[in-house]
């Protein structure tokens, strides 16, 4: 009954919005010449040059890259006041890859790659560098591997501690990593990593990547991109009952992953070799009932708080991949589950927002009767007042909560058309 009335309800609005008294037609008397105001001025037009150019401010706690993947561009918004701030565009042989931001030298860097006949010809590879404060293009540094594919890039590239090496996964022909001196401007060397995909960041010359046999290799190398020490861990997950998610999240000396049945692994690159824990982040009631994370970039994690955040849905195997209603939050010294948060009905505010429905009764009524479908994609600013952002990718809204305290603050509108990335700058 109630989504009975609030349907007629929505129908009279929307009818109501499209209908427009017109002026009753009248005789006018034609105003004299003499008492035209005269025309102002015309601005002269502005160099082409100098169009859409600005100057940021210094990279602000609450910014984040939104990533779209039709469109084939990145947008940074700031999410405090949904202004979006500024735009890159990616080459077309390859998916959007967020932007890396370097504070020590006030670049972002993208991995990026281009055809010589558009979509066919000869590959090449490169990285491409921008001024943060402009955002224009200071350069390039050819990178002469193929960098790894896929629609949401999760662990394809990493920039070690130390802000001067970029690495690379690269997946064809072979997996190897390719280290990229982004102070000297030039490719390394490429270090072989076979049967392992994925890499983490551990150190100013070293990373760590995940293998198909259950363990973790951790490489170390010297400025000439020589492996100076390599070691594995001992298995940690099963890679066939219950695999592991590419995405991971760090603080310090620590990697998070989640298996896709909900089990949270510890990686501590502090030991040698690296000592691995783990535990599950659902009751026994809950897995009974079908919860389990999913999406594309389903955690995120505050390092001050400790705080690692995962998108949960109820579904079966092979889920993984769905995105979810609800964003548990963990504390991970304690290993317990601090908050569990509902997903704002994105849908509802999309749909509106193509009907130009703003808000008040009208937007009661659509986030009562447009089924929400959550989000598959997460992460949270750094500062002391964290915000946790959300998305679905195949909707053009995110959706901003308190990240302490789940409250839903706002939505931001026309972030892209689809994607499936947000990176937070800091």
């Amino acid at each position: 009954m109630i989504r009975a009335v609030a349907l007629f309800w929505l129908s009279f609005v929307i009818s109501a919005q499209g209908v427009h008294a017109q002026p009753s037609a009248s005789p006018t008397s034609p105003t004299p010449l003499a008492s035209l105001t005269p025309p102002t001025p015309l601005t002269p037009p502005q160099p082409f040059d100098e169009l859409g150019k600005t100057e940021l401010a210094p990279v602000g706690p609450h910014w984040v890259w939104v990533t779209d993947q039709l469109i084939r561009h990145s947008q940074l918004f700031d999410a405090g006041s949904g202004e979006m701030l500024a735009s890159i565009d990616n080459a077309l042989g390859s998916f959007p890859k967020t932007p890396i931001f370097s504070d020590s030298r006030n670049e972002y860097y993208v991995v990026e790659a281009k055809y010589e006949w558009g979509h066919r010809g000869k590959r090449t590879d490169f990285v491409t560098v921008y001024d943060a404060t402009t955002m224009t293009a200071k350069g390039q540094i050819i990178v002469p591997t193929q960098s790894a594919e896929s629609a949401a890039n999760l662990a394809y590239s990493a920039l070690l501690d130390g802000n001067r090496i970029l690495a690379v996964f690269n997946q064809f022909p072979v997996q190897t990593v390719s280290i990229v001196d982004l102070e000297a401007r030039s490719f390394v060397d490429s270090i072989p990593t076979g049967g392992c995909a994925g890499v983490y960041a551990t150190g100013a010359q070293s990373f760590a990547t995940l293998c198909g046999n259950g363990t973790l290799l951790h490489v170390r190398f010297d400025s000439q991109g020589n492996v100076t020490r390599s070691e594995s861990s001992a298995v940690f997950f099963d890679p066939v009952q219950d695999p592991i998610m590419m995405q991971g999240a760090r603080v310090g000396d620590r990697w998070f992953f989640v298996s896709f049945a909900g089990v949270i692994h510890e990686v501590d690159f502090g030991q040698s070799p690296p000592a691995t824990r783990f535990w599950s982040a659902v009751s026994d009631a809950e897995r009974q009932a079908d919860w389990r994370p999913g999406g594309r970039q389903l955690t995120a994690v505050h390092r001050d708080l400790g705080r690692l955040y995962v998108l949960f849905h109820q579904g079966g195997s092979g889920t993984h991949k769905d995105p979810g209603p609800e964003i548990w939050a963990f504390d991970l010294e304690t290993r317990q589950r601090v908050g569990r948060f509902e997903v704002p009905n994105m849908d509802a505010t999309a749909f509106a927002g193509i009907l130009g429905l703003d808000g008040g009764l009208s937007g009661w009524l659509f986030e009562l009767l447009v089924p929400a479908t959550g989000a598959d994609t997460v992460t949270v600013t750094q500062d002391s007042d964290p915000l946790l952002l959300v998305r679905n990718s195949g909707l053009p809204v995110m959706a901003v909560l308190d990240a302490e305290s789940g409250v839903h603050l706002r939505d931001i509108e026309e972030i892209g058309l689809a994607g499936n990335r947000l990176a937070v700058p800091r």
